[in-house]
């Protein structure tokens, strides 16, 4: 099998509209996921990997990466599927088995790390802090709300829902191939979760608004994540109208929210309030995507292929040194 190798330029701001915090993030994750994976990293030697790589080169592998309908680099792209670094590089390695030399190791490259949800003895400590950094608009939240939740319940984490408007409403660009490779990429990520996906009614705008006014009283009410997971549902996999008066209710009733508690937090504004805290909490971890999770005094996490991570902070956070 060939090969072929482009270099590419950065994202451009459409695609990535905070390149110094992305920067910043990309190297402490990758320095995570290099230990996680065990893979040699030395950050210093970036600049010097392509010493030669000129003005044409990379405008050359820009226009290839385009028609391909793609704008990051560390892809892969083969009969025309993308995969995104090395957390998606176990669906390309599924597909090349068939081409497998004889005598070649059965062992993927790149195997996935998952949420164990393993047994072990608990120690004296408090509960950790889990904070969850949540968007309405976001499909990845929705992979990872089910997750997220279990991960509190198992390790005995105080969970915290930090909502934030989708990043279109704040000013934050997404363009057509990025909003393509998402839908596609939560597409695939659903059906190996066993998760419904693809009946999506964009909440984007009044939607995700009114969602946001609700969570922000359905939390104080113990129901914040029950109430989240059903509008994610609803919006990404049943095609519910959030920004209609009988879809935000069905979301609501079925998480356990009266129709009084919806209409109060509808003419209740302090919500923005709390999203913009929670903007600035992320941009201050050089975050501003969701979903992201973060163990209180640890680093945050951006992205529902990071909740492994997750996991095992609280792990550390509350396993006994002797237990399993």
């Amino acid at each position: 099998m060939d090969v072929e190798i482009h270099l590419v330029s950065p994202p451009d701001k459409a695609a990535a509209p905070e390149p110094e915090r992305l920067v910043a993030y990309s190297a402490r994750d990758a320095a995570l996921l290099a230990r996680a994976t065990g893979f040699a990293l030395d950050p210093s030697s970036g600049s010097s990997l392509l010493p030669e790589a000129t003005p044409r080169a990379l405008a050359k592998g820009d226009r290839l990466r385009k028609k391909l309908g793609h704008y990051l680099g560390a892809t892969f792209h083969f009969e025309g599927e993308w995969y995104w670094g090395l957390d998606r590089l176990d669906y390309l390695e599924e597909r090349l088995v068939p081409f497998r030399l004889p005598g070649a190791p059965a062992a993927f490259i790149a195997p996935r790390r998952e949420v164990t949800l393993a047994p072990f003895e608990r120690n004296a400590a408090p509960p950790p802090l889990l904070q969850a950094f949540i968007s309405f608009r976001s499909p990845y939240t929705y992979l990872a709300i089910e997750r997220v939740t279990k991960l509190a319940a198992h390790y005995g984490a105080d969970l915290e829902w930090r909502f934030v408007l989708p990043m279109v409403m704040r000013g934050l660009p997404v363009p057509v191939p990025k909003r393509l490779y998402i839908v596609r990429d939560c597409k695939r990520e659903a059906e190996r979760l066993g998760l419904p996906f693809g009946r999506i009614a964009d909440p984007v705008g009044a939607g995700a608004e009114r969602g946001l006014a609700v969570l922000h009283h359905a939390i104080p009410e113990g129901k914040g994540a029950a109430f989240a997971a059903s509008f994610l549902k609803g919006a990404f996999a049943e095609g519910i109208d959030a920004a209609t008066k009988s879809g935000l209710r069905r979301m609501a009733a079925r998480a356990g929210l009266k129709p009084a508690l919806v209409e109060k937090a509808l003419a209740d504004p302090s919500w923005r309030v709390a999203a913009e805290e929670n903007r600035n909490a992320m941009f201050a971890a050089d975050v501003w995507g969701v979903p992201s999770f973060r163990v209180a005094g640890g680093p945050m996490h951006w992205g529902q292929d990071r909740l492994w991570a997750v996991e095992d902070e609280l792990r550390a956070a509350v396993a006994s040194p002797s237990g399993p």
